[in-house]
């Protein structure tokens, strides 16, 4: 009886140290927003990302998060109770695409006339990407730091709409080495090493013989 007893505290000890342990859940909840630049957050019958998929959430879609541990929180969404990585939601809505765009445009034209600086990220003076970088931030948007990087990122497009980025190679061949904000009307706006923050026509000789393609976040 006693060694039966024994090994059943012994099991007890091994699934509380190696089960991940919650916070004691708020009778209420709180309320979060999933936070993807697209596709869908899967929700997790338990804290792993072996665990089954039970639903599968969308940007800015509500859930009530309950408790959060070793990066995973406790919630219930859609009517369903399951877990989802605490990296994908937060207490703040997420712009939408159109009105993060149009702001990161507003920010971008609100510095114009700023000096061009190789490696400068703030109002003292900016580089081309560290202008998209700036603008899309206040935006509440995260970029890459540098033009290369972020030609890595988003959907490769040949109709232009006001907000997408378009990509140039300045030093020949087809390296991205300039990056420019569309903002409609056949107009970009970018840092130029010549004029700094400035406003110049996508058809302009120079620039369109430079041309490597635009991205949609």
């Amino acid at each position: 009886m006693l060694k039966r007893i024994l090994a059943l505290l012994l099991i007890f000890t091994l699934v509380t140290t190696v089960a991940p342990s919650f916070d004691k859940a708020s009778a209420a909840g709180t309320s979060y927003y999933v936070n993807i630049d697209s596709g869908h957050l899967n929700l997790r019958k338990a804290a792993s990302t072996s665990s089954a998929i039970i639903g599968k959430l969308v940007r800015n879609q509500t859930v009530t998060v309950y408790s959060q541990s070793n990066g995973w929180a406790k919630v219930k969404a859609s009517g369903k109770s399951g877990f989802v990585s605490t990296k994908y939601i937060t207490k703040k809505k997420a712009a939408t695409s159109t009105n993060y765009k149009s702001k990161a445009i507003s920010v971008a034209k609100s510095n114009l006339g700023v000096k061009y600086l190789w490696g400068g990220t703030t109002t003292k003076g900016f580089d081309c990407s560290g202008l998209v970088k700036y603008s899309f931030g206040k935006a509440g948007k995260t970029l890459p730091r540098t033009a290369g990087e972020m030609y890595t990122k988003g959907t490769r497009v040949t109709s232009l709409k006001a907000g997408d980025l378009m990509f140039y190679a300045t030093s020949g061949g087809k390296k991205v080495t300039h990056v420019a904000i569309y903002i409609g009307n056949g107009q970009m706006i970018h840092s130029a090493s010549n004029k700094g923050v400035s406003i110049a026509s996508i058809n302009n000789s120079y620039w369109k013989q430079r041309y490597i393609g635009a991205k949609r976040l």
